[in-house]
Order: structure tokens, then sequence, then C-alpha cells
């Protein structure tokens, strides 16, 4: 329900791990196989040569330095300005103001109730249910209204539909105290925490 650049993370830990993969793979053939090494040198040996020759052939008219430096570093504060908005982008989304209405009575204004109403009144109900390992209420702005993402987590032998009904009818509730249908994703998912909790229902 987040505006975090799930494709764009996906990609990049794939990248990642096929670099990790490739050094990895090239560090067990140079211990395990006597014949990568010597290829190994041998293309060390003519990268380097290549590259020096490249910023010995780039230096500046009467000096020492290339100006393949500044090149390098402005590639490198592009990548961090990069990751910058990278980072920016994650977790993205979450909203504080569940309802902003705005009320033309005896004193007009604006009518706002934050997220946090909402969550907690959810939290106090559910907490200290058996037939729950965990759970998480959290406020989102979806394409510019909010909305609630309830998480639940379920013992073993709960049925899923049964709960989501009952979850259902306390979000009904809700929305007739606040007076403002609101949309509601429930996710009912599954982990080790509900495997290796007690059940307090019999299967």
């Amino acid at each position: 329900m987040n505006s975090t650049p799930a494709l764009l993370n996906r990609v990049l830990l794939t990248l990642l791990g096929v670099v990790l993969l490739a050094v990895g793979l090239l560090l067990v053939l140079l211990a395990a196989v006597p014949a990568v090494g010597p290829w190994w040198h041998a293309w060390a040996s003519g990268a380097w040569d290549g590259i020096s020759q490249a910023f010995n052939s780039t230096r500046f008219p009467g000096g020492q330095e290339s100006w393949l430096w500044i090149v390098v570093a402005l590639a490198l504060l592009v990548l961090m300005g990069l990751m910058v908005a990278w980072i920016a982008q994650q977790g993205k989304g979450r909203a504080n103001v569940l309802v902003a209405e705005y009320d033309p009575g005896d004193v007009p204004g604006d009518v706002r109730i934050g997220g946090g109403v909402a969550e907690q009144a959810l939290r106090q109900a559910l907490e200290g249910r058996p037939d729950l390992a965990g759970f998480s209420v959290t406020t989102y702005d979806v394409k510019g209204s909010p909305a609630l993402k309830v998480r639940l987590m379920p013992r073993q032998g709960v049925a899923p539909h049964l709960l989501a009904a009952e979850v259902s009818g306390l979000l009904d509730a809700l929305e007739a105290v606040v007076g403002k249908e609101i949309p509601v994703l429930i996710h009912i998912g599954s982990g080790a925490r509900t495997r290796f909790s007690r059940a307090e229902r019999v299967r």
C-alpha cells in the first residue's frame, strides 16, 4: 500500500546478489583451480595497464593530474545523490490524518481525525485475543486518500474467514464512530510466530 519502489528494490538486490555471487565464485576458483591464478594475474595486469594509460593520456597540459579524476568525483557525487533519493523513497506512504472534512456548521472549520485514533482503537479491540499471535494497524495514503492496513497473524487452528469477519465488524463500528467509510486492507499472514505459538483452539 505504500509508495516504496518494490520493483527497483528487487532489481538492485538482484544485481547486488549477482555481483557478490560472481566475486565469491571467482575467489573459490582462485583457491581451488590452479589454472585460474595465471589467467587472473594476466587479466588484472592488462586491466591495470589500460587504466594507467587512460589516466596518463588525459593529464592537464603542463600538469601531472588527469581530468578523469574530476569525472570520477562527479560520478561518485551523482551516485551518492541517487542513493540518498533511493533511501528517501523507502517506507513512504504513511499518513497521519484519517479523516479531513470541512464542517460548514455554526462555527465553520476543518475537522481532522488522526490516524492514531483508529490505530489505537483497533489495537485496544484486538489486544489480548487468544486467536491472534500478533497484529499491526497502520494508516497509509493511497492516491491521496487515507486507508487502513490491518495485518493479522492468527494462531494455528483459527479459521481465517471467521477472523476476517470479526475484524470487519470492528471496522464497521469504527466507521460508524468516525462517520465516514474508510478503505481497509485486511492481510492475514503466517510465519514462525504462528507456527510455534501455543494455539488456544483445538484443531
